[in-house]
């Protein structure tokens, strides 16, 4: 019996450890700030078009649907997505360029009239913007994930 029960004392220590975790260290010291803010891409006014035309030819050639959450912008590639936040109500979209304009020359980017209406453009129709540009990963990402 003396020499029973070391062995069975080792084989319940070893059968108890096989499963547990290694031992962790504790968190570390990185002495890092909050993560850093990417510069926005544009901030400025935006205005947005709309039933005048609505089923015309964009520029990427697809008919302008002014109830689709979209924009003309005249320097980003079409098929750009945009993160567009209203600094009056901080209230943001995402839109997709499809378009070159008709952009005004005091504006940055126009929008969809469906995006205008979501941002709570007021009735003159102009807002001040913020634009940040949709890295393309995160865009396939949400379309994996049952976006559009």
């Amino acid at each position: 019996m003396r020499r029973v029960l070391p062995c069975i004392m080792a084989t319940l220590v070893m059968v108890a450890t096989v499963g547990a975790a290694p031992a962790t260290k504790g968190p570390r010291s990185t002495k890092q700030g909050p993560p850093k803010r990417q510069k926005p891409y544009e901030i400025g006014s935006a205005s947005w078009y709309g039933k005048p035309f609505h089923g015309r030819a964009t520029a990427s050639g697809e008919p302008y649907d002014m109830f689709q959450f979209t924009a003309a912008h005249r320097q980003l590639p079409l098929g750009t997505w945009v993160k567009v936040t209203n600094l009056r109500n901080g209230k943001w979209l995402m839109v997709r360029i499809n378009d070159r304009g008709p952009v005004p020359e005091n504006r940055i980017i126009d929008l969809s009239y469906g995006a205008a209406a979501m941002l709570e453009f007021r009735h003159a129709g102009v807002e001040r913007v913020q634009l940040d540009i949709v890295p393309a990963q995160m865009v396939a990402t949400a379309q994996d994930m049952g976006g559009e």
